[in-house]
């Protein structure tokens, strides 16, 4: 079995003189308690009052929607009742401790909504009512997908005993022309195993893109051309008259030189001067 999760998540919910209280134990106290009030209402003759709670699909489709949710909480005393007890709390503490509070959650949502929806769909052509707590046989099908070697009753594997438990109902539904358990049976089953599989990756679920945002493309404003700054270009001097004064100062001295040929040559000179640096 998987031992506590470092998550909080995986922790327990709380703890009552040093055990560990679960969600699995909180839904199993919700439903002993509305199995009392049950109990009450019964003895003292005024259950017709558990008809605002019970389900009925043809009542749904007439307005009635929380018949969906309230269904659950008239459980009349009975050994069956105390059976799905105990086994939300043995195999639903396994399976909220492997997945999380959170997906438990989900799971056991999950089946105690799914017989109602089903039955209200089928509804219109098939009215269809029932009460009392759903779901601790999803929550044993899901632990048996978890941990189908474990030893339960008698030894025997938790894989064998729910194909035995399965098989067993089903004869019994047919056997008894009971379609309405049959459905809710197999939905359940599917659901719980499913559930389980998809969780550890098995399989994924189709993912469908109707609502996927296509990117939007946004039109930039045309940018002015950056303008490229060229250096100036000077005129170099010209090397030829430079190479006549110098010719003619080798022939007849530098005094030869007139002031525009001097000022010519120093302006030649001071521009070389700048180039080397």
């Amino acid at each position: 079995m998987n031992g506590y999760d470092s998550s909080e998540d995986h922790q327990p919910v709380t703890w009552f003189r040093g055990h560990p209280v679960f969600a699995a134990h909180l839904i199993v106290a919700g439903f002993v308690l509305s199995m009392l009030v049950t109990t009450i209402f019964d003895a003292f003759r005024i259950d017709h009052l558990l008809d605002w709670l019970t389900f009925s699909s043809s009542l749904v489709l007439q307005g009635e929607v929380w018949r969906i949710f309230t269904y659950g909480f008239v459980n009349h005393p009975n050994i069956p009742f105390a059976f799905d007890m105990v086994i939300i709390v043995l195999c639903g503490r396994e399976v909220e401790r492997f997945f999380g509070r959170r997906r438990f959650f989900l799971l056991y949502g999950g089946l105690y909504l799914l017989t109602p929806l089903l039955f209200t769909l089928i509804g219109r052509w098939w009215p269809i009512s029932r009460a009392g707590e759903t779901g601790a046989f999803g929550l044993f099908i899901a632990f048996a997908t978890l941990y189908p070697n474990v030893p339960l009753y008698f030894n025997i594997l938790a894989k064998w005993l729910a194909l035995i438990f399965v098989g067993l109902l089903t004869l019994m539904a047919i056997a008894s022309r009971d379609v309405t358990s049959l459905i809710s049976l197999w939905a359940t089953v599917g659901f719980a195993h499913a559930f389980v599989r998809h969780a550890q990756g098995h399989f994924s679920l189709p993912s469908f893109k109707l609502f996927e945002k296509k990117p939007k493309l946004r039109v930039l404003p045309d940018l002015p051309p950056k303008k490229i700054s060229r250096p100036s270009l000077e005129p170099e001097p010209a090397m030829a008259e430079v190479d006549a004064l110098l010719d003619k100062i080798a022939r007849s001295g530098i005094g030869s030189l007139t002031s525009k040929e001097r000022a010519r040559l120093d302006a030649a000179g001071a521009e070389l001067t700048k180039r080397k640096r």
